[in-house]
């Protein structure tokens, strides 16, 4: 096997393609000549993603996939060979996030962001594995968050699911070693994306509390999601095991190693909670 992943008229899927770092993540990869298949539940802004591409010569196509729905996961496989010859590199990307405090976020809060966040990567990854097994080369890369390096307060719900995933990866990535199959897991820190402005606000929370809370988010999450998108490839292009995304995800993945239980009373002091 080559020391680095050759992108090049491989497919790749990648969900959450819509829009932010999903859809900036799908340009890099057209960039280096992989196939596309493009899937998300919004079907316009999905259009939009591929209109993108148009003119790259690609063969890109679009899926509208819940990835929180059991069935249309496991039939998306066959959706996916019906356009392309197989499956080298799947990209779960999509996720959703819930505001508030631990008592504020209700139980089925937490299953409806599960349901998406952790069991849709849990049943993407199972539903491809078999394809992606038949390649030579192929790569599983799920997208975590800086949240699942380290957990602030008032986001119990979210950092369970990114810390979930960070679980699941590793431990895939020890199963699949000396296969054909690689694993990344991928922990972006702020990128400038809308999964602030579309989380779910607490039940009881104003509407001048939502903008706040919105407000300060946008704050720290400067990073482009073309720039962090550019880090994702190349980290699956260099087989990478674990991607770093942006100065803030690597300064918390220091702090959390020096001080892995008070890390907060560092953290807590430049970041908003």
């Amino acid at each position: 096997m080559p020391k680095r992943m050759r992108l090049q008229s491989r497919t790749a899927v990648v969900t959450g393609a819509a829009s932010g770092i999903g859809r900036a993540i799908a340009i890099a990869l057209a960039r280096r000549g992989c196939h596309l298949a493009l899937a998300d539940i919004d079907e316009q802004k999905l259009e939009e993603t591929v209109g993108l591409l148009a003119s790259t010569g690609l063969r890109v196509s679009r899926h509208r996939i819940d990835v929180a729905d059991r069935d249309a996961v496991a039939k998306f496989p066959e959706a996916v060979v019906a356009n392309h010859a197989g499956v080298d590199v799947l990209v779960n990307n999509a996720g959703v996030a819930i505001g508030g405090t631990f008592e504020e976020a209700s139980e089925e809060d937490f299953e409806w962001l599960f349901s998406i966040n952790f069991w849709g990567v849990v049943r993407m990854t199972r539903a491809f594995l078999p394809l992606l097994k038949k390649g030579d080369d192929a790569r599983v890369v799920n997208i975590s968050s800086v949240f699942g390096l380290v957990s602030p307060p008032r986001q119990t719900a979210y950092s369970a699911s990114k810390f979930a995933v960070r679980g699941f990866s590793n431990a895939l990535r020890h199963e699949l070693a000396g296969s054909n199959v690689g694993v990344t897991i991928v922990h972006p820190g702020g990128v400038a994306t809308s999964i602030a402005d579309n989380a779910r606000p607490p039940k009881g929370a104003t509407a001048e509390q939502t903008a706040e809370r919105r407000a300060l988010f946008k704050k720290v999450a400067r990073l482009p999601p073309e720039i962090a998108a550019e880090s994702i490839v190349k980290g699956i292009e260099r087989r990478a095991s674990r991607v770093l995304v942006g100065r803030d995800a690597s300064m918390m993945a220091i702090v959390e190693r020096l001080a892995p239980v008070s890390y907060w009373k560092i953290l807590g002091r430049i970041l908003p909670a």
